[in-house]
């Protein structure tokens, strides 16, 4: 009897070591995570319409605009991570190098998060689609997996040239003051371009769009 107890206190305890050892290998060297998984520490801005839950953030603004949620540290150049999930007609924005105050789409710069396929953005500017510089870089399109399931994305950042990697897919590359140097595409002021670091952050549009496993490495 005691045999048997010991080696399955043995089997438990192993079993504990490699559970513990594939949560480590989760983050890769140099990472660290934005989002404990369980609340909103470390993050500033819009906290109700921004929610945890089962280990995501959830933007779910119930008719309203839904506002920003900022990393309440400011980044420079980094590596980012993340996963998102769309719902139908799905419009969200990532803000890079922005202020707290303002709209991060020129104060800062707003990488497009929106579903695609969406009957009602098939007549967008070619610079508002998923993944592109706001108003002044345009993503490749065709690479978002389809509504409900989870797409994996990296954007790279070593002021001022940026890369939007997609599933997989590189969908972007660009520097972003020399595509603007003699106007931007929408033919807007651009400010936040000249910009080398600040908050990054979830912009909403009224759509709800879930976040997980977001972490980063800073260059």
């Amino acid at each position: 009897m005691k045999t048997l107890k010991c080696i399955f206190f043995i089997f438990l305890s192993g079993f504990a070591i490699a559970t513990s050892s594939a949560q480590n290998k989760s983050l890769e060297p140099g990472f660290t995570s934005l989002f404990n998984g369980k609340d909103l520490d470390g993050w500033v801005g819009n906290k109700e319409s921004y929610r945890t839950e089962n280990g995501m953030i959830v933007i779910d603004p119930q008719g309203g605009g839904g506002g920003n949620l900022y990393t309440e540290k400011e980044y420079g150049n980094f590596i980012l991570h993340f996963e998102f999930q769309l719902t139908p007609g799905a419009n969200n924005g990532l803000g890079i190098h922005a202020p707290l105050e303002g709209d991060a789409a020129y104060v800062g710069k707003e990488l497009q998060i929106l579903d695609n396929r969406a009957k009602k953005y098939a007549e967008l500017q070619t610079y508002q689609y998923h993944g592109s510089v706001y108003g002044v870089i345009p993503a490749r399109r065709g690479f978002l997996k389809p509504v409900g399931e989870w797409n994996q994305q990296t954007v790279i950042v070593n002021h001022p040239k940026i890369k939007v990697i997609l599933n997989g897919t590189t969908i972007l590359e660009g520097d972003y003051l020399e595509a603007s140097k003699d106007g931007t595409l929408d033919h807007k002021e651009h400010p936040g371009l000249e910009r080398s670091s600040g908050h990054i952050g979830f912009l909403g549009h009224g759509d709800v769009v879930h976040f997980r496993n977001i972490r980063i490495k800073e260059l």
